[in-house]
């Protein structure tokens, strides 16, 4: 007999899974899609040998997450790779700020606003303590004055919060990291997105996993099989009678649209309009490229970073990410670009290198950013162009087609606006449970938001077995 069902096999649904079986009950995971995974996928998408992440691609979370720090991800096949740089930011005349592990390090970096970037992070070099504050619902703190002092810079816009740098470095940077929320920088709690992947990067770095994200999940699957729970492939459902009827509990890493759909008349009428009514934000448009040598920057800090940022000034990049929201498309888009064949030997064949990219559209869009993003990466890397030796391109319709819990391209869970982050789906005690007691919600539209971090589905698990299962 099947006690828990979880439908959906991402980061989340798996973690839900995991925490369900640990306490000893039987546990199934159904999964519309042929591979688990949900956005952490690992594929051939343009030629034979070259392995591209088909989303998340890297992971502080990884490391920094509580319910991932208690599965042995490394017994299960998981090697973390620590590029030398976290993040490289480069600038039209050549210089690229950056990202490094240690505080002082960075803010070396950063001059003139060396010791204005120190003070701001300096209460934050704890930063298990801090992710063990963010990733998880509105609680009692257990460390109230780091709290409070996040909360205090976290809460402004991004906008306002540069205003304390002098120098372009640090602004742009900042406003790079920011921009992960997927929201104009002038709003409300931006600075927060910029305060917890900066904060990750003095700490840890911004790792990368050997093979790609799918040994994350392949890690998860292997640790949940461990602890008797199955998985099944293919089988999308669409109503709560495709589920076995016995199961005391059904947690569902889908967005709140489609819970509503599934679950029909066994949610209350008022409950499912307001799943109903969950906002989402931008989409992206992806792009993949196989390689014939490593993008050619001019920035030699961009050779030995994960990640690279690519919109220059802080007024550029505030304006490409004002764009979607508009409705309109910048000439000039903020890129996020990722190589990690730079630092991981299996991702393309010997010689060859892997790219990874996206920027930030409106929701839904099919608007081809191919020109707009290869000119981007052009700026800052002349000769990019002659490298190419195939490339796989992905826009927001599209990327809903391939995995439908990114409604019009949307990769975060949900749109990012202050409230909504910080209570989501919509305010409520116990943002998991609904009013059927056999029913939670256990995906990014949940606490703590988007990422490959488990915690969504921790917390869900957690909240089922206090109120289902006793």
């Amino acid at each position: 007999m099947v006690e828990a069902v979880i439908v959906g096999a991402g980061p989340n649904g798996l973690a839900a899974a995991i925490e369900v079986a640990r306490a000893g009950h039987s546990v199934l995971v159904v999964e519309a899609m042929e591979k688990i995974g949900g956005g952490a996928k690992t594929e051939e998408l343009t030629l034979p040998g070259f392995h591209h992440d088909v989303c998340s691609a890297i992971h502080p979370l990884g490391i920094l997450s509580p319910f991932l720090a208690s599965v042995p991800l490394e017994e299960h096949g998981v090697e973390w790779i620590h590029p030398p740089l976290a993040l490289a930011h480069p600038f039209d005349d050549g210089t690229a700020a950056a990202l490094e592990s240690g505080l002082e390090a960075t803010a070396r970096r950063l001059a003139p606003d060396t010791a204005e970037w120190t003070a701001l992070f300096a209460p934050f070099q704890d930063a298990r303590a801090l992710y063990s504050e963010i990733l998880r619902p509105l609680r009692l703190p257990k460390h109230p004055l780091m709290l409070a002092r996040f909360g205090i810079s976290a809460l402004q816009s991004a906008e306002h919060l540069v205003e304390r740098f002098r120098g372009e470095p640090a602004k742009a940077i900042f406003a790079g990291c920011a921009a992960h929320a997927m929201m104009p920088l002038e709003t409300a709690g931006t600075s927060s997105f910029g305060m917890v992947l900066a904060a990750a990067a003095h700490a840890i770095g911004w790792p990368l996993p050997r093979r790609g994200s799918i040994a994350i999940i392949d890690a998860l699957a292997k640790e949940l099989h461990a602890l008797g729970g199955d998985i099944e492939t293919g089988r999308r459902i669409t109503s709560m009678r495709e589920l076995p009827a016995e199961a005391t509990v059904v947690l569902f890493d889908v967005m709140p649209r489609t819970l509503a759909e599934i679950a029909g008349d066994d949610l209350p009428a008022t409950y499912a309009s307001a799943l109903r009514r969950y906002r989402h934000g931008p989409g992206v448009f992806k792009m993949d490229w196989a390689l014939s040598g490593p993008i050619p920057w001019t920035a030699k800090e961009c050779m030995q970073a994960g990640t690279v940022h690519l919109g220059a000034s802080f007024a550029e990049i505030a304006a490409a990410e004002r764009a979607p929201h508009e409705g309109w498309i910048p000439a000039r888009p903020f890129v996020l670009v990722a190589q990690q064949s730079l630092f991981d030997g299996t991702r393309a064949p010997e010689g060859k290198h892997t790219g990874w990219a996206y920027c930030h559209v409106p929701n839904g869009s099919t608007v081809d950013m191919t020109e707009a993003i290869e000119a981007q990466v052009e700026r800052f890397a002349p000769g990019f162009r002659d490298v190419v030796m195939a490339r796989h391109t992905t826009n927001a319709a599209q990327l809903e087609v391939h995995n439908p819990g990114f409604l019009g391209g949307d990769i975060g869970g949900g749109r990012n606006d202050l409230l909504q982050t910080l209570a989501r789906p919509f305010p409520r005690w116990d943002p998991y449970a609904t009013p059927n007691p056999r029913l939670y919600l256990a995906s990014s539209a949940t606490p703590p938001g988007g990422g490959v971090h488990g915690m969504c589905g921790f917390w869900a698990a957690r909240s089922a077995l206090r109120r289902s299962f006793r």
